[in-house]
Protein backbone atom coordinates (compact mmCIF):
# COMPACT_ATOMS: atom_id res chain seq x y z
CA UNK A 1 0.00 0.00 0.00
CA UNK A 2 1.10 3.58 -0.51
CA UNK A 3 3.60 4.74 2.09
CA UNK A 4 4.58 1.26 3.24
CA UNK A 5 7.95 1.01 1.48
CA UNK A 6 8.71 4.71 1.26
CA UNK A 7 7.36 7.91 2.79
CA UNK A 8 4.27 9.46 1.25
CA UNK A 9 2.64 12.84 1.78
CA UNK A 10 -0.84 11.46 1.22
CA UNK A 11 -2.73 11.75 4.52
CA UNK A 12 -4.39 8.37 3.87
CA UNK A 13 -1.09 6.55 3.28
CA UNK A 14 0.46 3.91 5.52
CA UNK A 15 3.31 6.19 6.60
CA UNK A 16 0.89 8.87 7.82
CA UNK A 17 -1.21 6.45 9.91
CA UNK A 18 -0.73 6.27 13.67
CA UNK A 19 1.70 3.70 15.05
CA UNK A 20 -1.05 1.49 16.57
CA UNK A 21 -2.82 1.39 13.18
CA UNK A 22 0.41 0.52 11.38
CA UNK A 23 1.15 -2.25 13.89
CA UNK A 24 -2.38 -3.60 13.41
CA UNK A 25 -1.93 -3.59 9.62
CA UNK A 26 1.42 -5.40 9.85
CA UNK A 27 0.02 -8.01 12.22
CA UNK A 28 -3.25 -8.57 10.35
CA UNK A 29 -2.01 -11.08 7.77
CA UNK A 30 -0.20 -13.25 10.31
CA UNK A 31 -3.16 -13.16 12.69
CA UNK A 32 -5.49 -14.32 9.91
CA UNK A 33 -3.10 -17.23 9.21
CA UNK A 34 -3.11 -18.17 12.91
CA UNK A 35 -6.88 -17.89 13.29
CA UNK A 36 -7.49 -19.84 10.06
CA UNK A 37 -5.13 -22.63 11.17
CA UNK A 38 -6.74 -22.90 14.61
CA UNK A 39 -10.29 -22.86 13.22
CA UNK A 40 -9.50 -25.53 10.62
CA UNK A 41 -7.80 -27.71 13.24
CA UNK A 42 -10.69 -27.24 15.67
CA UNK A 43 -13.21 -28.34 13.03
CA UNK A 44 -11.05 -31.35 12.14
CA UNK A 45 -10.69 -32.51 15.74
CA UNK A 46 -14.36 -31.88 16.56
CA UNK A 47 -15.39 -33.95 13.53
CA UNK A 48 -13.36 -36.94 14.75
CA UNK A 49 -15.50 -37.48 17.83
CA UNK A 50 -15.90 -36.56 21.52
CA UNK A 51 -13.09 -36.32 24.05
CA UNK A 52 -11.92 -39.17 26.29
CA UNK A 53 -13.39 -38.67 29.78
CA UNK A 54 -11.92 -39.38 33.24
CA UNK A 55 -14.21 -42.40 33.77
CA UNK A 56 -12.43 -45.76 33.98
CA UNK A 57 -13.46 -48.22 31.27
CA UNK A 58 -10.89 -50.97 31.96
CA UNK A 59 -8.30 -51.62 34.67
CA UNK A 60 -5.05 -53.05 33.32
CA UNK A 61 -3.42 -56.11 34.86
CA UNK A 62 -0.20 -55.76 36.87
CA UNK A 63 -0.51 -52.00 37.33
CA UNK A 64 -1.03 -50.04 40.53
CA UNK A 65 -4.69 -49.29 39.73
CA UNK A 66 -5.49 -52.99 40.00
CA UNK A 67 -3.53 -53.47 43.23
CA UNK A 68 -5.23 -50.59 45.09
CA UNK A 69 -8.74 -51.57 43.96
CA UNK A 70 -9.76 -49.01 41.35
CA UNK A 71 -12.84 -50.28 39.52
CA UNK A 72 -14.60 -49.88 36.20
CA UNK A 73 -16.90 -46.83 36.38
CA UNK A 74 -14.69 -44.96 38.85
CA UNK A 75 -13.77 -41.38 37.91
CA UNK A 76 -10.16 -40.35 38.48
CA UNK A 77 -10.61 -36.75 39.60
CA UNK A 78 -7.24 -35.75 41.07
CA UNK A 79 -3.57 -36.71 41.40
CA UNK A 80 -1.85 -34.76 44.18
CA UNK A 81 -3.10 -31.20 43.67
CA UNK A 82 -3.79 -31.57 39.93
CA UNK A 83 -7.42 -31.82 38.77
CA UNK A 84 -8.34 -34.40 36.13
CA UNK A 85 -11.30 -33.91 33.82
CA UNK A 86 -10.16 -36.01 30.86
CA UNK A 87 -7.51 -38.40 29.62
CA UNK A 88 -5.54 -35.40 28.34
CA UNK A 89 -5.22 -34.04 31.89
CA UNK A 90 -3.99 -37.43 33.10
CA UNK A 91 -1.40 -37.66 30.34
CA UNK A 92 -0.10 -34.13 30.99
CA UNK A 93 0.32 -34.91 34.69
CA UNK A 94 2.07 -38.26 34.25
CA UNK A 95 4.36 -36.95 31.52
CA UNK A 96 5.75 -34.36 33.94
CA UNK A 97 6.50 -36.89 36.70
CA UNK A 98 10.25 -37.41 37.01
CA UNK A 99 10.53 -39.29 40.32
CA UNK A 100 8.78 -42.32 41.72
CA UNK A 101 7.27 -41.23 45.03
CA UNK A 102 3.95 -41.67 46.78
CA UNK A 103 1.05 -39.86 45.13
CA UNK A 104 -2.39 -38.94 46.45
CA UNK A 105 -5.06 -40.19 44.05
CA UNK A 106 -8.69 -39.15 44.47
CA UNK A 107 -11.43 -41.27 42.90
CA UNK A 108 -15.17 -40.64 42.67
CA UNK A 109 -17.27 -43.81 43.05
CA UNK A 110 -21.05 -43.61 43.19
CA UNK A 111 -20.88 -40.01 44.40
CA UNK A 112 -18.34 -40.79 47.13
CA UNK A 113 -14.75 -39.50 47.10
CA UNK A 114 -12.15 -42.17 47.87
CA UNK A 115 -8.51 -41.27 48.49
CA UNK A 116 -5.56 -43.56 47.80
CA UNK A 117 -1.89 -42.99 48.60
CA UNK A 118 0.43 -45.00 46.37
CA UNK A 119 3.31 -44.91 43.89
CA UNK A 120 2.47 -45.09 40.20
CA UNK A 121 3.76 -48.01 38.14
CA UNK A 122 7.17 -47.22 36.66
CA UNK A 123 7.86 -48.49 33.14
CA UNK A 124 11.29 -47.93 31.61
CA UNK A 125 11.42 -47.51 27.84
CA UNK A 126 14.38 -47.56 25.50
CA UNK A 127 15.30 -44.23 23.91
CA UNK A 128 17.94 -43.59 21.26
CA UNK A 129 17.01 -40.01 20.45
CA UNK A 130 17.11 -40.58 16.69
CA UNK A 131 14.15 -40.29 14.35
CA UNK A 132 13.98 -42.09 11.01
CA UNK A 133 12.15 -41.30 7.78
CA UNK A 134 10.44 -43.93 5.65
CA UNK A 135 13.77 -44.90 4.04
CA UNK A 136 15.48 -45.40 7.42
CA UNK A 137 17.50 -42.21 7.09
CA UNK A 138 18.18 -40.28 10.30
CA UNK A 139 16.30 -36.97 10.02
CA UNK A 140 16.59 -35.73 13.62
CA UNK A 141 18.80 -36.30 16.64
CA UNK A 142 17.72 -35.21 20.10
CA UNK A 143 20.48 -33.04 21.64
CA UNK A 144 22.61 -34.94 24.21
CA UNK A 145 20.86 -38.22 23.36
CA UNK A 146 22.75 -41.53 23.29
CA UNK A 147 22.71 -41.51 19.46
CA UNK A 148 24.29 -38.07 19.23
CA UNK A 149 26.90 -38.84 21.89
CA UNK A 150 27.88 -42.16 20.35
CA UNK A 151 28.42 -40.97 16.79
CA UNK A 152 25.15 -41.18 14.86
CA UNK A 153 24.72 -38.24 12.48
CA UNK A 154 21.78 -36.66 10.68
CA UNK A 155 21.40 -38.11 7.14
CA UNK A 156 22.97 -41.44 8.12
CA UNK A 157 21.06 -44.24 6.39
CA UNK A 158 20.68 -47.38 8.50
CA UNK A 159 21.66 -50.50 6.58
CA UNK A 160 21.87 -53.11 9.36
CA UNK A 161 20.83 -53.45 12.99
CA UNK A 162 22.49 -56.21 15.01
CA UNK A 163 23.72 -57.78 11.73
CA UNK A 164 20.21 -57.89 10.24
CA UNK A 165 19.70 -56.04 6.96
CA UNK A 166 16.93 -53.43 7.02
CA UNK A 167 16.25 -52.89 3.29
CA UNK A 168 14.73 -49.44 4.06
CA UNK A 169 11.99 -51.06 6.17
CA UNK A 170 11.32 -48.46 8.88
CA UNK A 171 8.98 -50.70 10.86
CA UNK A 172 11.55 -53.49 11.01
CA UNK A 173 14.23 -51.00 12.10
CA UNK A 174 12.06 -49.70 14.96
CA UNK A 175 11.22 -53.24 16.11
CA UNK A 176 14.90 -54.20 16.25
CA UNK A 177 15.89 -50.97 18.02
CA UNK A 178 13.22 -51.38 20.70
CA UNK A 179 13.58 -55.15 21.08
CA UNK A 180 13.35 -56.11 24.74
CA UNK A 181 16.45 -57.47 26.44
CA UNK A 182 18.84 -55.94 23.90
CA UNK A 183 20.95 -53.28 25.63
CA UNK A 184 23.57 -52.78 22.92
CA UNK A 185 22.57 -52.00 19.33
CA UNK A 186 25.09 -52.55 16.57
CA UNK A 187 24.36 -50.24 13.66
CA UNK A 188 25.80 -50.23 10.18
CA UNK A 189 25.01 -46.93 8.45
CA UNK A 190 25.73 -45.41 5.07
CA UNK A 191 27.34 -41.99 5.45
CA UNK A 192 28.04 -40.40 2.11
CA UNK A 193 29.99 -43.03 0.18
CA UNK A 194 31.17 -44.84 3.31
CA UNK A 195 29.73 -47.53 5.52
CA UNK A 196 30.23 -46.87 9.23
CA UNK A 197 29.66 -49.23 12.16
CA UNK A 198 28.40 -47.78 15.45
CA UNK A 199 27.91 -49.47 18.79
CA UNK A 200 24.92 -47.76 20.37
CA UNK A 201 23.88 -48.10 23.99
CA UNK A 202 20.44 -46.48 24.33
CA UNK A 203 19.17 -44.48 27.27
CA UNK A 204 16.30 -45.76 29.40
CA UNK A 205 13.57 -43.29 30.29
CA UNK A 206 11.14 -43.85 33.16
CA UNK A 207 7.43 -43.32 32.51
CA UNK A 208 4.75 -43.54 35.18
CA UNK A 209 1.25 -45.00 34.78
CA UNK A 210 -1.85 -45.60 36.88
CA UNK A 211 -2.89 -48.47 34.62
CA UNK A 212 -6.38 -47.65 33.39
CA UNK A 213 -8.10 -47.01 30.09
CA UNK A 214 -10.67 -44.20 30.07
CA UNK A 215 -14.12 -44.22 28.55
CA UNK A 216 -15.09 -41.97 25.69
CA UNK A 217 -17.49 -39.17 26.63
CA UNK A 218 -21.04 -39.34 25.17
CA UNK A 219 -21.03 -38.48 21.48
CA UNK A 220 -22.81 -35.15 21.23
CA UNK A 221 -22.14 -31.69 19.82
CA UNK A 222 -20.86 -30.22 23.10
CA UNK A 223 -18.41 -33.04 23.78
CA UNK A 224 -17.12 -32.90 20.21
CA UNK A 225 -16.52 -29.16 20.68
CA UNK A 226 -14.71 -29.88 23.96
CA UNK A 227 -12.49 -32.36 22.13
CA UNK A 228 -11.82 -29.79 19.42
CA UNK A 229 -10.91 -27.20 22.03
CA UNK A 230 -8.57 -29.51 23.96
CA UNK A 231 -6.77 -30.71 20.85
CA UNK A 232 -6.50 -27.21 19.35
CA UNK A 233 -4.98 -25.85 22.55
CA UNK A 234 -2.36 -28.61 22.56
CA UNK A 235 -1.72 -28.02 18.86
CA UNK A 236 -1.08 -24.30 19.37
CA UNK A 237 1.16 -24.91 22.38
CA UNK A 238 3.22 -27.43 20.39
CA UNK A 239 4.00 -24.75 17.77
CA UNK A 240 5.11 -22.32 20.49
CA UNK A 241 7.17 -25.07 22.14
CA UNK A 242 8.90 -25.82 18.84
CA UNK A 243 9.90 -22.17 18.53
CA UNK A 244 11.28 -22.22 22.08
CA UNK A 245 13.25 -25.37 21.26
CA UNK A 246 14.66 -23.69 18.16
CA UNK A 247 15.58 -20.53 20.08
CA UNK A 248 17.32 -22.48 22.84
CA UNK A 249 19.20 -24.75 20.44
CA UNK A 250 17.36 -27.94 21.40
CA UNK A 251 16.14 -28.16 17.81
CA UNK A 252 18.65 -27.50 15.03
CA UNK A 253 18.12 -25.49 11.86
CA UNK A 254 18.78 -28.70 9.90
CA UNK A 255 15.49 -30.04 11.30
CA UNK A 256 13.45 -27.30 9.65
CA UNK A 257 11.57 -27.89 6.39
CA UNK A 258 10.92 -25.56 3.48
CA UNK A 259 8.73 -25.68 0.36
CA UNK A 260 10.41 -28.86 -0.91
CA UNK A 261 9.91 -30.66 2.41
CA UNK A 262 6.33 -29.42 2.66
CA UNK A 263 5.61 -30.63 -0.89
CA UNK A 264 6.94 -34.08 0.01
CA UNK A 265 4.78 -34.15 3.15
CA UNK A 266 1.69 -33.16 1.14
CA UNK A 267 2.42 -35.92 -1.39
CA UNK A 268 2.52 -38.46 1.45
CA UNK A 269 -0.77 -37.43 3.06
CA UNK A 270 -3.12 -40.37 3.54
CA UNK A 271 -6.74 -39.25 3.38
CA UNK A 272 -8.48 -35.95 3.95
CA UNK A 273 -7.71 -35.85 7.69
CA UNK A 274 -3.96 -35.80 7.05
CA UNK A 275 -4.36 -33.14 4.36
CA UNK A 276 -6.48 -30.87 6.57
CA UNK A 277 -4.05 -31.35 9.47
CA UNK A 278 -1.13 -30.32 7.25
CA UNK A 279 -3.11 -27.33 5.96
CA UNK A 280 -3.72 -26.15 9.55
CA UNK A 281 -0.11 -26.79 10.53
CA UNK A 282 1.30 -24.79 7.62
CA UNK A 283 -1.10 -21.89 8.16
CA UNK A 284 -0.45 -21.67 11.90
CA UNK A 285 3.31 -22.07 11.51
CA UNK A 286 3.38 -19.40 8.82
CA UNK A 287 1.42 -16.95 10.96
CA UNK A 288 3.53 -17.50 14.09
CA UNK A 289 6.82 -17.34 12.15
CA UNK A 290 5.77 -14.16 10.39
CA UNK A 291 5.31 -12.45 13.77
CA UNK A 292 8.87 -13.17 14.88
CA UNK A 293 10.84 -9.92 15.38
CA UNK A 294 13.09 -10.55 12.38
CA UNK A 295 13.65 -7.75 9.83
CA UNK A 296 11.83 -8.31 6.51
CA UNK A 297 9.06 -10.24 8.31
CA UNK A 298 5.94 -8.52 9.62
CA UNK A 299 7.23 -9.06 13.14
CA UNK A 300 10.38 -7.15 12.19
CA UNK A 301 8.28 -4.25 10.91
CA UNK A 302 6.31 -4.26 14.17
CA UNK A 303 9.59 -4.16 16.14
CA UNK A 304 10.76 -1.15 14.15
CA UNK A 305 7.43 0.59 14.81
CA UNK A 306 7.79 -0.10 18.55
CA UNK A 307 11.30 1.41 18.43
CA UNK A 308 9.83 4.40 16.62
CA UNK A 309 7.23 4.80 19.36
CA UNK A 310 9.92 4.66 22.07
CA UNK A 311 12.21 7.13 20.24
CA UNK A 312 9.23 9.33 19.34
CA UNK A 313 10.62 9.66 15.85
CA UNK A 314 11.05 7.25 12.93
CA UNK A 315 14.33 5.67 11.91
CA UNK A 316 16.07 7.18 8.94
CA UNK A 317 14.65 5.71 5.76
CA UNK A 318 18.08 4.52 4.62
CA UNK A 319 18.73 2.86 8.01
CA UNK A 320 15.41 1.06 7.92
CA UNK A 321 16.00 -0.14 4.35
CA UNK A 322 19.44 -1.48 5.30
CA UNK A 323 18.00 -3.31 8.31
CA UNK A 324 15.31 -4.89 6.11
CA UNK A 325 17.90 -5.89 3.49
CA UNK A 326 20.09 -7.57 6.10
CA UNK A 327 17.08 -9.46 7.45
CA UNK A 328 16.00 -10.46 3.94
CA UNK A 329 19.52 -11.69 3.12
CA UNK A 330 19.56 -13.86 6.26
CA UNK A 331 16.14 -15.30 5.42
CA UNK A 332 17.19 -16.08 1.85
CA UNK A 333 20.37 -17.78 3.08
CA UNK A 334 18.31 -19.82 5.55
CA UNK A 335 15.81 -20.73 2.81
CA UNK A 336 18.61 -22.00 0.56
CA UNK A 337 20.10 -24.06 3.39
CA UNK A 338 16.74 -25.54 4.44
CA UNK A 339 15.88 -26.39 0.82
CA UNK A 340 19.26 -28.11 0.44
CA UNK A 341 18.56 -30.17 3.58
CA UNK A 342 15.09 -31.06 2.24
CA UNK A 343 16.62 -32.35 -1.01
CA UNK A 344 19.28 -34.33 0.86
CA UNK A 345 16.59 -35.97 3.03
CA UNK A 346 14.52 -36.94 0.00
CA UNK A 347 17.32 -38.34 -2.12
Amino acid sequence: MEGEDSASEDERSFSKASIPKRIAICAAGAIVNIVFGLVVYFILMASLGPYISNEVETVLNDYVAQSIGIQKGDKIIQIDDKKINSRYDMEKITQKITENRERTIKVERNGEIIEYKTNLTEIKTKSTGMYLDEKCKVVTLTPNSSSEKQGVQVNDEILEINHQEIHQDRQKALELIHQEGVNTILLKVKRGNQEVEIELKPDYISNYYLGVNFKQAPDNFINRCINGGIETKEFALSIVDNLKQLATGNVGVDQMVGPVGISEAVAKTNGWEDFIYLLALISLSLGVTNLLPIPALDGGKILILIIEAIRRKPLKEKTEINIQLIGLSCIMALAIYVTYQDIIRIF
